[in-house]
């Protein structure tokens, strides 16, 4: 990863801190997006120069498109992308779910990925190529009561991998990486909401965030390529081994 320019969405916490933590430590130079300006700015207070800030909300198609822009004009090019930015909320059935927090959690979930992979393109593909990863879930392929917003919306994602490498690949690299549950702040959510069988897990259950962030490295090179257009599953233990995560 040593010279390449690295965006990161949802980069204020979870997973998205912990791969911004190690894309930099790979020795790339990192664009940290999140509507959180004060937590990604001091992420990269403690990390250095070679984080850049950025506070966008995903779910809007001008901030988005501006921050691509904002990092190409600092950087002149932009070789990864991932996509981590997501909520799960709203925790509720389907006859109790508010149509205007359902809305949203799609818009955040689904059409969020799709600005950031819009706005990246042109620079990939005038640069040749380049990689980007979307962040899947079990819940892709696996309704859970009380997240029908959060499961429909990552089925689209899959689809999406599948979509943007049938169209762009494989100049355009599209993989997703389904990470199991992590120990972030959504898992205490979902913990408290006591709605299905997820919540109940233990909080030792949880792999810890480096484990998906250094994934998220292994992907971005060739030994990752036979999973392009399609996600890779961090329970597997074969990926487990790949990434260096066990023996």
């Amino acid at each position: 990863m040593q010279g390449k320019v690295v965006v990161i969405t949802g980069a204020s916490r979870g997973i998205g801190a912990a791969a911004v933590r190690q894309f930099a430590a790979a020795g790339a130079r990192v664009a940290a997006l999140a509507r959180s300006g004060s937590a990604i700015e001091a992420l990269a207070g403690q990390i250095g120069a070679q984080v850049m800030p950025i506070v966008c909300d995903v779910s809007s198609w001008p901030q988005t498109s501006a921050a691509m822009e904002a990092v190409s004009a600092k950087w002149g090019r932009i070789d990864v992308l991932v996509n981590n930015a997501g909520q799960i909320e709203p925790i509720a059935r389907i006859a109790d779910a508010a149509p205007q927090d359902w809305a949203q959690a799609v818009q955040v979930n689904l059409a969020g990925p799709f600005h950031a992979i819009r706005a990246v393109l042109p620079h990939m593909k005038a640069a040749g190529g380049g990689t980007i990863i979307n962040v899947s879930s079990g819940a892709a392929t696996s309704p859970y009561e009380g997240w029908s917003a959060y499961c429909a919306a990552k089925a689209g994602v899959l689809m999406l991998t599948r979509s943007l490498h049938l169209e762009e690949g494989p100049a355009i690299r599209a993989l997703g990486l389904s990470p199991g549950t992590v120990a972030t702040d959504m898992q205490r959510r979902i913990s408290a909401s006591g709605i299905n069988p997820v919540s109940g897990l233990a909080w030792e259950d949880h792999i810890p965030t480096e484990w998906p962030a250094r994934a998220l490295v292994w992907m971005c090179g060739v030994e990752a390529d036979p999973w392009l257009g399609q996600d890779v599953r961090l329970r597997d233990e074969d990926i487990r081994r790949k990434v260096g995560l066990m023996a």
